[in-house]
């Protein structure tokens, strides 16, 4: 197992349980895929992207599921990875609370 990490707001949290599909945030739908971190990388993803919200969660994922819909592509100078279609609940290994 790879593991990578996906960041949610409260709200989308609660609506891909609710519904079982996350199909992005509104920067992922924009750039056309689902923005994910190495683990080394969620506390200055968090810092940048996320500062001064409460109520994030950090989903594990496994890389090594996802096939080639799974890209790692250049980000700040690092490779990232990007997911080209919807994630699934079943497809997150662990959810926990994050503090950026």
């Amino acid at each position: 197992m790879t593991p990578i990490v996906k960041i949610l707001r409260a709200h989308e949290w609660m609506a891909f349980q609710s519904t079982g599909v996350f199909r992005g945030s509104p920067d992922d739908l924009r750039d056309g895929y689902i923005h994910i971190s190495p683990p080394s990388e969620v506390a200055a993803t968090a810092t940048k992207w996320f500062a001064g919200e409460t109520g994030l969660m950090a989903l594990t994922l496994d890389a090594d599921s996802f096939g080639e819909d799974l890209k790692w592509e250049p980000a700040r100078g690092l490779l990232f990875p990007h997911l080209y279609r919807p994630l699934r609940l079943d497809e997150v290994t662990s959810a926990r609370p994050l503090s950026p």
